[in-house]
């Protein structure tokens, strides 16, 4: 039984580690991305691609998503800061299904990724624009973050509505059917 525990406790380990790779991974490139925007984009000159369906302009976003929220900068940074650790302390110790380790390392590197913007870029700490650069036709302009931020939301959704299986890799169905007896 001593092995069963400790297979058990070395597979959290590295779900956690998966998690957190997934993280560091996704934060780099996007700090990658948003530094080669910054150096090779003017602001002023979209670049098309791809007949149009990708357009590359640089945008700096004091707001959330679709630009909402300019005036309430540090408020979303605040937002930002607690959801980092909340999903620090709630979710990462909770993993144990794969699927969910790589859904909150992609939600961890999205949010850290707009979240360094706004403590360190111009024009100061809690205030930081997002640096924002791809954009689709009729659609928002975005980053690596939001794309991050996007796929773990869909993963999310996808575990628990699809598969039904909690970050704790319980199915959702056999906890409900545990508290009916």
């Amino acid at each position: 039984m001593a092995a069963t525990e400790s297979d058990t406790g070395t597979r959290v380990w590295r779900l956690r580690a998966l998690c957190l790779a997934i993280a560091a991974a996704g934060l780099g490139l996007d700090l990658w991305a948003k530094s080669v925007a910054l150096t090779h984009l003017d602001p002023t000159r979209p670049i098309p691609l791809l007949g149009g369906l990708v357009t590359l302009q640089l945008i700096r976003n004091p707001g959330a998503a679709f630009s909402m929220g300019e005036s309430f900068t540090v408020v979303i940074s605040l937002v930002g800061i607690a959801a980092l650790i909340g999903v620090l302390v709630w979710f990462v110790p909770r993993i144990r299904h794969t699927g969910w380790a790589v859904a909150i390392g992609l939600l961890l590197a999205g949010i850290m990724g707009n979240l360094f913007d706004r403590l360190f870029r111009e024009p100061g700490p809690l205030r930081g624009h997002v640096i924002d650069y791809i954009q689709l036709p009729y659609f928002a302009i975005f980053n690596v973050a939001d794309i991050c931020i996007t796929a773990a939301a869909v993963m999310i959704v996808w575990l628990t509505v699809i598969t039904k299986v909690s970050p704790a890799g319980v199915r959702l169905e056999d906890r409900d059917d545990a508290g009916d007896e």
